[in-house]
């Protein structure tokens, strides 16, 4: 399994006798495990799991059919296929020993492992609009979002915090198209829509706290070995994007987070990357370009990535270009282009004059492959037809008692089983729209405080308008009835007079005549 120098892949050259061996100083120059369906890769990747575990070196790896639970359990000479492994140990001269291995079982859905979660702000907008399918204007409206949470002090942990964020930048739209442009509710409205869709395939459960704390995968053992870290992805793969978003944003983290460790003696970690095609299929060139940069930079980290897919144009040729260490299992070619897709293939590796690499790749059959590794100053080796070793682990799945066991050993469950909602976006969102409709509240009731005051003030005014009134007809009167007593005091003044006697005398001798 482990040689001094390297990992014991299986042998090659005449009669299967030569060693062929992934030098761990090279492993973290990443790898590519190709190969048509029931050739073999699986068995592949489990000893190369193996192989970095007992060098003392984490992994991760995904478990698309559940078959890779086996390396928790030591494989057995009860097992059907244990005279076969036995020959072909006899066949390449290795001494096979059943053993377990260190596991800690991942599932985002908390069900076939400890729950793993990661927050909508470790995500960022790039993966979460590859996430959801968003077209340039939704990507941009969610980096909006993302600046805008930032700068108001929301932090965005879960689906809710990013859906509250939404909808308040719908509701302050003209105020950030003033800063940012504009910001359509249409687009808001498909935004959400689309986290609906990302919510009805478990996105709920990715994002969250507790967050993954990547130093609880890159872990030994008591006994030195490196912690083997299988998510359990057989749902997971139902929700393609989903898995490969996540994956790639695992692999984006140990990159941002690790620190540069130049060229390690043997990596610091090694990283599976299972059904790699949905990685790149209908991938946006922002993403492809990620990929690119993390898989050139990250080997200085001490991190190694294999890429485990069935063709490997699966893979594009700059990122293709970063695998030196190939283990390239049977291609079919029933048509023009897999045949082209072969050539290409064959094209990759350094030629052997004892066989042609194109026709050993259609000929290799199941556990035998077309194996190139990288050797004294990482250059890759001649290629050659290799057997590859038995697993020293158990092949196939294990009963979902064995899996309870391993994952309450772990002891991660402690840390990840129970949900944590601290105070966040949609909280505080929550309390500002609260204060928002209690001052609110207080404005309306003041306002109608000061509409009854005015009301009461225009009806006292009247009621004060019609006592004037009244007031004034009072003294109209006593103005006549001061009238008249002057004018009969004048007239009896007069009576003393001859002008007012003779005045007298007309005006009864006049009433006089009247009658």
């Amino acid at each position: 399994m482990l040689t001094e120098a390297g990992i014991f892949v299986g042998g090659g050259g005449e009669a299967y006798a030569t060693p062929q061996e992934l030098l761990l100083k090279f492993g973290n120059r990443h790898g590519l495990i190709a190969g048509a369906t029931g050739t073999g890769k699986t068995v592949t990747l489990q000893i190369l799991a193996e192989g970095f575990s007992a060098a003392g070196v984490p992994v991760f790896l995904s478990d698309v059919k559940s078959d890779l639970a086996g390396l928790a359990v030591a494989g057995s000479a009860d097992a059907k296929l244990h005279d076969a492994f036995m020959k072909r140990c006899s066949t390449i001269g290795y001494d096979l020993q059943y053993q377990s291995f260190p596991v800690a079982f991942w599932d985002l859905f908390g069900e076939s492992g400890t729950p793993i979660r990661t927050t909508v702000t470790e995500m960022g907008p790039l993966l979460l609009s590859r996430l959801m399918d968003l077209s340039e204007a939704q990507e941009g409206v969610l980096n909006i979002a993302f600046r805008l949470a930032d700068e108001e002090g929301l932090p965005l942990l879960d689906l809710k915090d990013l859906q509250s964020m939404l909808v308040w930048i719908g509701q302050n739209a003209d105020e950030i198209a003033l800063r940012y442009g504009n910001v359509a509710s249409a687009t808001i409205g498909a935004i959400q829509r689309q986290l609906l869709v990302l919510e009805n395939q478990g996105g709920t459960r990715l994002f969250g706290e507790p967050a993954l704390e990547l130093s609880d995968m890159i872990r030994t053992a008591t006994d030195g070995r490196g912690q083997i870290n299988i998510l359990a992805a057989d749902k997971l793969m139902a929700s393609p994007r989903l898995y490969a978003t996540f994956l790639l944003w695992l692999l984006s983290e140990l990159f941002e987070e690790l620190p540069e460790v130049g060229n390690p003696d043997k990596p610091r970690f090694v990283f599976f990357f299972d059904e790699a095609h949905l990685l790149f299929d209908d991938a946006p060139k922002a993403l492809i370009d990620k990929v690119e940069q993390v898989a050139r930079l990250i080997r200085s980290k001490g991190v190694g990535v294999f890429f485990i897919t069935q063709n490997p144009a699966d893979v594009p040729d700059d990122v293709l270009g970063q695998l030196g260490n190939r283990v390239q299992h049977a291609l079919r070619a029933f048509t023009a282009k897999d045949q082209k897709e072969l050539r290409s293939a064959a094209q990759n590796y350094r030629p052997n004059p004892r066989f042609d690499t194109e026709t050993a790749i259609k000929e290799v059959g199941t556990g035998e492959a077309v194996t190139s590794f990288l050797e004294a100053k990482g250059v890759p080796s001649v290629v050659e037809r290799t057997l590859i070793r038995p697993p020293a682990s158990q092949l196939g799945p294990i009963t979902p008692e064995e899996r309870r066991a391993v994952i309450q050993s772990s002891g991660l469950g402690l840390k990840y089983d129970k949900v944590i909602d601290r105070d966040s976006a949609f909280e505080r969102l929550q309390a500002r729209a609260a204060e928002a409709a209690e001052a609110a509240a207080r404005a309306e009731e003041e306002e109608e405080r000061l509409e009854e005051e005015a009301r009461r003030e225009k009806e006292a005014r009247r009621y004060d308008d019609r006592a004037t009134g009244r007031s004034t007809s009072r003294r109209r009167s006593s103005r006549s009835d001061s009238l008249a007593t002057a004018f009969g005091k004048s007239l009896v003044r007069q009576l003393g007079t001859k002008t007012g006697q003779a005045l007298v005398r007309g005006i009864l001798g006049s009433l006089f005549k009247s009658r």
